[in-house]
């Protein structure tokens, strides 16, 4: 029996159910609903599923996982799609669980520094509110403008922040959650030191959807600096570049980011965004931003950040003072990843190392593209070492391309965690890499983390197809 064969397909009396418990307006299966739920931003991966729900309450969402458990009907929790892994995609079918009717911040508690919001808040829309009573939320994906809080806590989104503030788990105190089975759990709370039995919430965070279903989530904030600052540093070659991050760290200076970008990847967004970038014939650049609240120890950071990076022959260093300009800057570095995709059919990996390792990464990987006559344009956040390393298929045929692709992606995961690293940092594994899971987790890890899954999800309902292979 396939997989596909134990789920039950939706009928005329199952539809009438979900409608009864969501209400007919939220129950939608009409061809163009099914076609944009059917993707996500991963490649041309496409999955249909037989309808979509958009709750409104964790109650409703309840009810819709116990009809769901008791006919073995699967359930795939969405945010905003814009997921690089697959983890959004009804690959079974069933019900796509829509959550952006979850989208209220339901307070924002200043005296504590804290939050409460629901799951369908768009990470920017949280990030300037926050931002207008002086507190700072600083997990930073790309696609902040879309993406919603809940698929943040999915993956552990990090985003260019994370080398000096953390990644999403470092800022969830607790979270209310529906369980695969349909009971309504509250982990953690509202205080910053908890240690009253298992720490469910860290579990439930990074998880891909695949645990429960996240409906209320409680952060915690911290205050807004009041100044940055950013440096490009341009250099002839990419070892220059990521040989010179680690160093910036051993003078005792922490960036609140430093990003790469190897010059394809700059040259992508001048051409995407219409617009000449400052020396966007440099091999590869580093973009350096520094923040704080006193404008003269961030200049003493970044003269020692300028005479630390003199050391690793620079083409130019540019410094963005005004808002104006550090958010040119920032234009530039957020716009790379949809330019990159929009060359070709391509694979992106998510690669991340030991921050002094990353220029025997990049190295390593142009070795293997280069063996395999495949396209590869590096960039990402070089702080925490964390590269991001898309396959372009560019003018490849499709014959060659077909018989590479995977072969190339093995070799570059093999490299990356005989580096000291592993395979995803921050876009999750989901339906598109759980192939190559084995190659960074051994067979008793794996075991251990299937064996959560099914205490929590028995019939392997909720997102099923996703991190483990079948």
């Amino acid at each position: 029996m396939t997989n596909t064969e134990i789920y039950t397909k939706l009928d005329n009396s199952i539809i009438e159910k979900l409608t009864a418990i969501c209400g007919k307006e939220n129950v939608l299966s009409d061809e163009d609903t099914i076609k944009i739920f059917s993707e996500d931003e991963t490649e041309d991966l496409s999955f249909p599923p037989e309808v979509v729900i958009k709750p409104v309450n964790a109650k409703q969402i309840s009810d819709i996982l116990k009809l769901a458990n008791e006919h073995k009907i699967p359930v795939t929790p969405r945010g905003g799609g814009t997921g690089l892994s697959g983890g959004a995609l009804t690959v079974y079918g069933g019900i796509c669980l829509s959550m952006e009717k979850f989208n209220k911040i339901l307070e924002i508690d200043e005296k504590n520094f804290q939050a409460v919001v629901e799951p369908g808040v768009i990470t920017q829309t949280f990030q300037e509110e926050v931002e207008k009573l002086g507190l700072f939320y600083p997990p930073d994906p790309a696609s902040r403008g879309s993406c919603f809080l809940g698929g943040n806590l999915a993956e552990c989104s990090g985003g260019p922040r994370a080398v000096k503030y953390g990644v999403t788990k470092d800022y969830v105190l607790g979270l209310e959650a529906v369980l695969p089975t349909g009971e309504i759990i509250q982990t953690g709370g509202r205080v910053l030191k908890n240690v009253t039995g298992y720490n469910l919430t860290q579990l439930m965070i990074g998880s891909e959807g695949t645990l429960a279903v996240i409906t209320k989530i409680i952060f915690r904030l911290i205050p807004l600096p009041k100044f940055k600052k950013v440096i490009l540093a341009a250099f002839n070659t990419f070892e220059d570049a990521t040989d010179a991050v680690a160093k910036i760290f051993q003078n005792g200076i922490t960036p609140s980011a430093i990003e790469f970008m190897e010059k394809a990847a700059v040259k992508a967004a001048e051409e995407r965004q219409n617009k000449k970038f400052p020396n966007s014939e440099a091999g590869a650049q580093l973009f350096i931003e520094v923040d704080g609240n006193y404008p003269e120890l961030l200049d003493k950071d970044i003269e020692k950040i300028a005479e630390v990076v003199s050391e690793f022959n620079p083409l130019d260093l540019l410094l963005a003072e005004d808002q104006q300009k550090v958010e040119d800057v920032w234009a530039l570095r957020r716009g790379i990843g949809e330019a990159v995709k929009s060359i070709s059919a391509y694979k992106e990996e998510d690669t991340v190392v030991p921050r002094a390792n990353m220029t025997k990464l990049v190295k390593g990987v142009k070795e293997i593209s280069g063996k395999y006559g495949i396209t590869t344009i590096c960039y990402g956040h070089s702080g925490d070492g964390n590269i991001h390393v898309n396959i372009l298929k560019d003018k490849l045929d499709d014959e060659t391309w077909e018989k590479n692709i995977d072969k190339a992606i093995r070799e570059i995961f093999e490299l990356t965690v005989s580096l000291g690293g592993t395979i995803s940092g921050e876009h999750g594994i989901g339906y598109s890499q759980k192939s190559y899971l084995p190659i960074a987790l051994s067979k008793a890890e794996l075991d251990i983390m299937k064996k959560i899954k099914k205490t929590f999800d028995p019939n392997n309902i909720l997102n099923p197809g996703k991190i483990f292979t079948d």
